[in-house]
């Protein structure tokens, strides 16, 4: 297994540090950005709205409900730390292994 820093598993948690790009033209997961996964937003980082934008497509994307998405640390930049519990698929778009 290769050596992945952009994310760690702890148990069914999956630990994902991630660069938010807000205003983009759609949401998407754009590959790597260093030693994050880059996540593209169509909100605006204003009043908390690209955090719940990104809560709301990362439930969608790793099958879990938006309750299941906590944002760990940086609510207010760019570089932030999401915890995932217990995803129920993993996007093709970056390299993620389950341990």
């Amino acid at each position: 297994m290769t050596e992945n820093t952009f994310y760690r598993w702890d148990g069914d948690r999956l630990i994902l540090s991630c660069h938010l790009q807000p205003k983009a033209s759609k949401d998407e997961i754009s590959g790597l950005h260093g030693e994050s996964v880059k996540i593209r937003i169509t909100a605006p980082p204003i009043e908390g709205r690209a955090n719940a934008q990104l809560v709301k497509f990362l439930a969608k994307t790793f099958g879990v409900s938006k309750t299941a998405v906590t944002i760990i640390s940086g609510e207010l930049g760019r570089q932030k730390r999401v915890a995932i519990d217990r995803p129920t698929r993993l996007p093709d778009s970056v390299p993620i292994e389950r341990d």
